[in-house]
């Protein structure tokens, strides 16, 4: 019998309808048991448009419309960096559980006040970092943890593309948390943390923008019997994968390794095999799939992207603000 067919339908919304919000309802068109009920965004047209190229029932332009819809199950958060912890709470606060876009905010003293209220109200609230979820990158954990090339001594994972400076976006916006560190610096540091824990120091330098915002930052991650070799930037391409150094071999996350792609185990002695992880989606499926599940089991907290680990990652980006003297 498929279990499938059973299952209780997720109604999702979504608030902010940038990139990132089309590549998510794009997916969730994808899963069983799973519906892109409600939009909302600051512009009415936006909303519209959206809504119909996604199957959403409704469209709202204002995001207090949307969290007070009681159809709605999860609530998606895609907004800027700078508002997420506005915009969970007010959906914490009517009663919404909420898949809110990585970072899960600015700094660990609103991710903080974002967790203590979702245990407060008991709803579940979880960080989207959807490379937690992925085939590829579960695969390398797995195969890590089962030491099949001996202990894991150095890391490096790198994430970097070139866009044109535009002062007026997102990415930018130092404001709204733009520069290369908490938009993608966040998954090198992610790789490190998930492999090898907290480090017991921290390096960091970085370049910058006229703006103030982070141009790129390289980051040297040192533990007791290994080190990790860290990189962001936003002024020139590279390769951007995660190469894990081990004692007797080595396993590489090929280019884009946040996304899926594939996985290269490169014996010191032997031939190189290359693990193939083709998927249909562009990835965000798999998150959305394990929250559904989450919910549908009345868990308030993910047993994999876990508070204690956004809390991690979110102290860890602190850290290394420090260190390169950015504040926001």
């Amino acid at each position: 019998m498929d279990k499938q067919k059973n299952l209780k339908t997720i109604n999702w919304g979504i608030i902010g309808l940038g990139s990132i919000a089309h590549k998510f309802a794009a997916d969730l068109l994808t899963i069983k048991g799973a519906k892109l009920y409600a939009v909302a965004s600051r512009n009415q047209d936006k909303a519209n448009t959206f809504a119909t190229t996604y199957n959403a029932t409704k469209a709202y332009s204002k995001y207090e419309a949307l969290v007070k819809d009681s159809n709605i199950d999860a609530i998606y958060i895609a907004t800027p960096h700078a508002l997420h912890k506005q915009n969970t709470l007010l959906c914490l606060n009517h009663n919404k559980a909420v898949l809110c876009e990585k970072p899960l905010a600015m700094n660990s003293a609103e991710v903080n006040t974002m967790l203590t209220k979702a245990t407060e109200k008991n709803i579940l609230l979880m960080e989207a970092m959807w490379t937690y979820f992925l085939p590829h990158y579960q695969y390398v954990l797995n195969t890590l943890n089962k030491k099949l090339y001996g202990d894991l001594v150095k890391l490096e994972a790198d994430f970097g593309f070139y866009r044109d400076f535009d002062n007026s976006a997102r990415l930018f916006n130092k404001a709204l948390g733009g520069g290369s560190l908490l938009d993608i610096g966040i998954y090198p540091i992610f790789v490190a943390l998930s492999t090898l824990g907290i480090p017991k120091n921290i390096v960091a330098q970085a370049t910058y923008f006229n703006n103030g915002a982070d141009a790129s930052c390289t980051m040297n991650f040192e533990y007791a019997n290994a080190k990790a070799i860290l990189k962001s930037t936003l002024i020139e391409d590279t390769p951007t994968e995660a190469i894990f150094h081990c004692q007797n071999g080595i396993i590489k996350i090929n280019s884009q390794f946040h996304a899926p792609t594939t996985v290269s185990l490169i014996p010191k002695v032997g031939k190189t095999e290359i693990i193939e992880f083709n998927s249909d989606t562009i990835g965000y499926n798999y998150e959305a799939i394990h929250f559904n599940t989450l919910l549908r089991e009345q868990k308030t907290e993910s047993n994999i992207m876990t508070f204690g680990f956004s809390k991690q990652l979110i102290k860890t980006l602190d850290d290394v603000r420090a260190k390169i003297n950015l504040s926001y």
